[in-house]
């Protein structure tokens, strides 16, 4: 027996982890809703342009989810290990557990997990989430005295303002500078399916390239991060750096699905401008712009009694009855 179990009294006991982002539970589920409403009005789709129009719905859904979604997905950059470490201050309690570090654009998620997950008659599962709105550095001070595990204090500490590994900085600006550029891209993606909706199709091929402009400056943006001396991590006799990761490699990926789709718009608009138009359900009235032959006209005289027709303009063949 230790003193208080190893609990002590200047602690709380109660703690919320972090487990989920409310916010992308939220994006995933109204770009659900939406995909599923409008794939309801398929089966009233005549022909073959049904399956383009599926096809087309959901890969302009997809992109518009991935891009909104990535402004609050926690793993662009990511780094975990396995290592012994110290498990809380004032104790020599040593736990084998596996640390993970996720860099997001508005903050870092930080994980620990127990190898076995309970030790010493104590669950340890954390997954804590720290923003920078500003700073961190009052989320640094609640966690202190929550008493968290000092592997999560220690990389936490690491992206303070006093740190001298300068973290906060180059994280904080580079995420803002990404997550402006990724909401321009969906400003992009919304013109671009309105003017897929008009008679504007190649303008449509153009702004579906400016949105995958925009994500590729996104990922410049972050990728800044990697241009500086990084700071390594050291718990216990092992240390990490962080490496890119799956939101980086979506992004990148839908970036480039953009730019297939805006080049292949803009080269079948000027080799077959009327077939992509058809296959868009958009057309100009061919009877706006041109003269249309009618043909000759049949005139009754009983309704032409004082009327002066010329020549040119009509020919009577009717007689009068």
């Amino acid at each position: 027996m230790t003193f208080y179990d190893d609990i002590y009294p200047f602690y709380p006991l109660q703690r919320t982890s972090f487990i989920f982002s409310g916010s992308l539970l939220t994006i995933i589920l109204v770009f659900v809703v939406l995909a599923v409403s409008l794939l309801v009005i398929l089966p009233g789709i005549r022909g073959k342009s049904r399956l383009f129009w599926m096809f087309r719905i959901t890969i302009s859904l997809f992109i518009g989810g991935v891009v909104v979604a990535l402004n609050f997905t926690n793993d662009w950059a990511e780094a975990r290990m396995t290592t012994n470490a110290t498990y809380k201050s004032f104790s020599n309690m040593v736990v084998n557990a596996e640390v993970g570090l996720h860099v997001g654009l508005y903050g870092i998620n930080v994980t620990l997990k127990g190898h076995p997950v309970v030790q010493f008659n104590e669950t340890i599962d954390y997954n804590e989430m720290f923003s920078w709105h500003d700073t961190i550095d009052e989320e640094y001070e609640e966690a202190l005295e929550k008493g968290l595990p000092n592997p999560i204090l220690y990389i936490a500490e690491k992206f303070t303002l006093g740190s001298p590994c300068g973290l906060i900085f180059q994280y904080r600006y580079s995420g803002r500078y990404a997550s402006a550029t990724l909401w321009t891209a969906f400003c992009c993606w919304i013109l671009a399916n309105i003017l897929f909706s008009m008679p504007v199709i190649l303008y449509a091929g153009y702004m579906m390239m400016a949105t995958a402009a925009f994500i590729f400056f996104s990922l410049a943006s972050f990728s800044t991060i990697m241009n500086v001396p990084r700071c390594v991590f050291s718990i216990g006799t092992d240390s990490f750096e962080t490496q890119y990761s799956h939101s980086f490699w979506l992004a990148l990926a839908t970036g480039v699905l953009c730019t297939i789709i805006g080049i292949l718009v803009v080269m079948l608009n000027f080799l077959v401008p009327e077939k992509i138009k058809e296959a868009f359900s958009v057309g100009v009235d061919s009877y706006e712009d041109e003269d249309v032959p009618y043909g000759e006209g049949f005139l009754n005289t009983v309704f032409l009694d004082g009327v002066t027709i010329s020549p040119q303009s009509s020919k009577v063949t009717a007689e009068h009855t």
